[in-house]
């Protein structure tokens, strides 16, 4: 489970299971302090390291040598002041440096991470059916607790 706590203004402190806690915020012009990556800039980022861990570990085993390997991860919006404004299009372009690479190999390695292992790629592509609860804890009277002030 992924518990997210907020920090204040538009930050929220994402503690995963792994224990790596990381800052995401919004953009000044949003409220935010730019503390960290947006919540969409990280969808994007997994989406894109997700599919590059397939893509090196195929080719690895392969026996390519790739020395250099990018991803250029860009969304489509809806136009401002549509909502709810999700990604309409996602577009992902691997740009990968190696000795004598083969291309054959780094299309079918692409391919199966697209189709087959990226566990990211896989969910957008699902569209998960997500589920919202609530629940409001009282604090007892008496306890004190610095409310976080607005920004």
């Amino acid at each position: 489970m992924v518990q997210v706590e907020w920090g204040g203004n538009m930050a929220f402190e994402v503690s995963p299971p792994s224990g790596v806690q990381f800052t995401l915020d919004s953009q000044p012009e949003f409220g935010g302090q730019a503390k960290g990556p947006t919540p969409g800039e990280t969808l994007l980022g997994a989406l894109a390291a997700c599919t590059a861990m397939d893509v090196i570990s195929i080719l690895r085993k392969k026996q390519q040598t790739v020395t250099r390997y990018r991803l250029e991860v860009d969304g489509e919006k809806p136009p401002e002041g549509e909502y709810p404004r999700p990604l309409i299009n996602i577009r992902v372009k691997h740009i990968l440096s190696g000795q004598d690479l083969d291309p054959v190999a780094v299309a079918r390695a692409i391919e199966l991470s697209d189709e087959k292992y990226c566990s990211v790629m896989a969910t957008l592509r699902s569209a998960p059916e997500i589920t919202t609860t609530w629940e409001i804890v009282q604090e007892e009277r008496g306890e004190r607790r610095s409310p976080v002030p607005a920004p």
